[in-house]
């Protein structure tokens, strides 16, 4: 299950740039490997921040209004004068965007997209616990768990979840996946079952969607379940995704 984790997915050589690298070459750097941003580090290598083609445009874009002496003469809220700062700036460090928003190699690929979602970011800086770069992850990567064979997807989903986690024998219901959908066929001992079944095979890296093709011989939803086993198990699996 290791390739839940980043550390599995990040770019570990990484285009960098230090805080007084200067605009010009911040360009350059993004033109020649062919990229749209770039972790900034101190000495140390630890993220101070990230610097993007939006970020390098930004500045561009307001040198007309900087030229306005009405507008350099106002009196500017804290804010308004670390953005004038930032529109003046000729290096990485002044450009960048920061605190940056960074994960860690041992956090899930679901972080990481929740992440990425939430703050409209194309790409996070992999650190450790030291705060130092240690790789980089984007939105490409995220998504190259979708090209995972069928076969891999559907041993997991008979080894973890309904071997290891569901408890039930091997081949007591039907599997396949095709082009990352998976089909759940056949019959459980009990409705409550059912649902679990299908929300834990749709947590698995690389599925696309689980159709439901499966029927139960007891229903149980009005009973109380003493019996708490595989409930935990479970929620054991999901607290690792």
């Amino acid at each position: 299950m290791d390739h839940r984790q980043v550390g599995r997915l990040m770019n570990t050589e990484v285009v960098k740039a230090r805080s007084g690298t200067s605009f010009r070459e911040v360009v350059n750097l993004l033109g020649r490997h062919r990229k749209t941003g770039l972790p900034v580090v101190d000495a140390d290598g630890k993220v101070l921040g990230v610097i993007s083609e939006t970020d390098l445009m930004f500045r561009q874009a307001a040198q007309d209004i900087l030229q306005n002496r009405w507008y350099n003469r106002r009196r500017l809220t804290g804010s308004a004068r670390a953005a004038r700062a930032r529109k003046r700036g000729l290096r990485a460090g002044e450009l960048m965007t920061s605190p940056p928003v960074t994960i860690g190699p041992h956090q899930s690929v679901t972080e990481a997209a929740r992440l990425m979602v939430t703050g409209k970011l194309d790409r996070l800086p992999v650190v450790d616990a030291e705060g130092r770069l240690c790789g980089l992850v984007t939105r490409t990567d995220l998504l190259k768990v979708f090209l995972r064979p069928d076969e891999e997807i559907r041993e997991e989903l008979v080894t973890e979840v309904l071997v290891r986690t569901l408890a039930l024998r091997p081949g007591a219901i039907g599997v396949s996946v095709r082009a990352g959908v998976v089909t759940l066929s056949g019959r459980l001992t009990r409705s409550s079952e059912v649902p679990l079944a299908l929300r834990l095979a749709g947590r698995i890296d690389g599925v696309v969607a689980v159709i439901d093709q499966l029927e139960y011989e007891h229903d149980d939803t009005a009973e109380q379940q003493g019996e708490q086993t595989v409930r935990d198990r479970a929620q054991e699996w999901l607290r690792r995704m």
